[in-house]
Parts: C-alpha cells; structure tokens; sequence
C-alpha cells in the first residue's frame, strides 16, 4: 500500500512539473545524471579503452522489405502489422491506420549507421501519426520526422518544441491517451531521462506507448532501464499482443541506469504478460561497449534458461514484416517474402 501511494505522489508531482515546463521524474523519483557525472560515470567504468579492446561483432541482417504488404495497412479484425526498420524505429499497421515510432532513416550526429534502415521515407505508405517516445538523438530525429511531415504525437514538454520546427504535435503526460482512427494510443512510464542539450535535462517528458485497436494491442517501450512500471503496465493493459522491448546499449553496467541489458528485458516481458516478445535496440548504431550480436544471443540463453516458448520470441531482420494476430495460444504470423 505504502508504496503504491509513493508511485501516486511522484506521478502528481510529474503532472505538477508540466505546469513549469519540468523537470520530470522517473517513477522512484531519480532524474538525468549531470552531463559531468554522465561523463565520468561512463569513462570509469569504460576504463578508458575498453571499446577499443572489445569484439566489433556483425550487425543484424537486413531483408528487402515487401513494399507491396505494407502499401496498406490490416483492416480492421485483420490484427497488426509490424515492421522492423532498425534500432527503435517501427511501422505499426493495423485498423486502417499506418503508425511510424521513433523513425530515424539515416545516420546519428554521434556515429554511423552500421546497416541501413528498413526503409526509407519515401518507401513508406501514407502515415498517420508518428510517435516519439523521447527527445534524445537515437529517438528524436528532425531530420526524419520532417520527411515524413505527419503529426506527431510525444511526451509532456515537446508541442512548442516541434511547432518551432514546423511540425504539429500533441503531447500526452503519462497515462494520457488520445485516438487515431479506431486505434487509443496512450503514453505510458519508463525508467529513463531527456536531454537533448547542456541544459535542457528531464525538461521533456519521456515514456513507452500502448497502441490498442480493435484486434490487436502493441506495447512499445522507448528506452528504459528495468522497473517496476512494467507490471503496473501489464496490470493496466491485459491483452498486450506484441512488446517490443530494447535489448540492448547496456556495456559498460553504467548504463544500465537507463537501459536494460537482454536479461532485464526477459524479465520486463514476464511483468508485462505480453503474448510475443519482438527485440529492438541493437545493432543498428553501436552507441555503447558489447559486441554489436551479444544482445540477442545473450536474450537467447536467457529465454532458453527459463523455458519460455520459441514461438514467443522474435528477433527479426531489419526490413522484416511480421503479422500478429489475437488467438487463444498467442501464436504470431511471420509474414515474408
């Protein structure tokens, strides 16, 4: 009881901040590290040339996508349609409606792309809303969100920041839902922080997305590390069809501050109590220390070690479509070339 009315408390206190523009909170109340301690936290526990030192690994595997199956989304009762475009970035089809989450097309200030992406603005069918689960630069891409030029639909803090650069917006704090067509869409919590400058730390709001439509329910986590949210999120929404869930960017152990490791993620699928786990959050960009191929290797063993069922598990090649449809047995489509 006591601790459900500290979670009570810190979300009115994230409610409170909206009216000052933040800072936000996580759920136990810790925030963003200074930039200071970011740094130093980081190259301690580097120490110094351990990405030097570390096995590059290969990056995943991309497939041709089949523009043809996604010119149009599912109609309704047909379930969902999910594409992997790399590292957080998803096309999301089902009821009518076209979905894109966190797209980034090309390249990151901080480094290169270490395969291309799925697919390119230009391939995509019409979009209907774009979703963007937080403003840091493997998230948040100008560049790409301006290509596209559909709404956007983000956390607490970002309307004014999108309407500067000429986009439209809605901004939802957590819980908060708003509608797309037949499809609720609401922001949920995570464990992680913003900055997208010197001094603009937790000033926007960050979190995951549920997107719940007639015939399928798609849960897609942002960026977070490993915390209780992920159960109170299961609790809330019961019939999660598809998670997808980071599973990388966790060497150094740093940086398990704001990201889970593929252990972690295993567990965050078994709070959620979601039907089918989808990997994201590798290989596209190596952002931090492990092999490019650990992560899902290391997902692998774990969902091995705790016998959980191989159809559940999906770790899919950049530009691949799978289909997910509600049934009894939670089973999935893959739909391929």
């Amino acid at each position: 009881m006591l601790a459900g009315c500290c979670l009570v408390v810190v979300a009115v206190l994230v409610y409170a901040a909206s009216s000052t523009g933040g800072p936000f909170a996580n759920l136990d109340g810790s925030r963003a590290p200074s930039f200071i301690s970011a740094i130093r936290g980081s190259i301690a526990s580097r120490g110094g040339s351990r990405r030097r030192n570390s096995p590059r690994g290969a990056p995943p595997p991309r497939v041709v996508p089949d523009l043809a199956i996604i010119a149009v989304p599912p109609v309704p009762g047909e379930g969902a349609r999910l594409t992997w475009i790399g590292h957080a970035s998803w096309l999301v089809q089902l009821d009518g409606k076209s979905l894109l989450i966190d797209p980034i097309f090309g390249t990151l200030p901080t480094g290169r792309r270490e395969v291309e992406a799925g697919l390119l603005a230009q391939q995509l069918p019409h979009i209907d809303a774009v979703l963007v689960s937080h403003n840091h630069y493997d998230h948040l891409d100008l560049k790409s969100l301006k290509q596209v030029g559909a709404p956007i639909i983000a956390g607490l803090g970002l309307k004014k920041w999108f309407a500067d650069e000429g986009l439209v917006a809605k901004e939802l704090a957590w819980w908060e839902s708003t509608e797309v067509g037949p499809i609720n869409i609401t922001f949920v919590p995570a464990h992680h922080w913003s900055r997208r400058g010197l001094f603009d730390a937790n000033k926007k709001l960050w979190g995951g997305f549920v997107i719940k439509g007639p015939s399928a329910s798609v849960y897609h986590a942002g960026d977070s590390a490993y915390f209780d949210g992920f159960r109170e999120i299961g609790a809330r929404f019961p019939d999660l069809d598809a998670a997808l869930l980071p599973i990388g960017a966790y060497a150094p152990d740093w940086f398990l501050r704001m990201h889970m490791n593929p252990e972690q993620a295993v567990q965050a699928f078994v709070d959620l109590g979601a039907r089918n786990f989808f990997a994201m959050h590798w290989g596209t960009f190596r952002l931090t220390d492990e092999p490019l191929d650990e992560p899902p290797r290391r997902l692998t063993v774990e969902w091995n070690k705790r016998g959980l069922p191989e159809k559940a598990k999906h770790i899919l090649a950049i530009g691949e479509t799978v289909g997910v449809h509600r049934s009894d047995d939670g089973s999935s489509e893959r739909i391929t070339r």
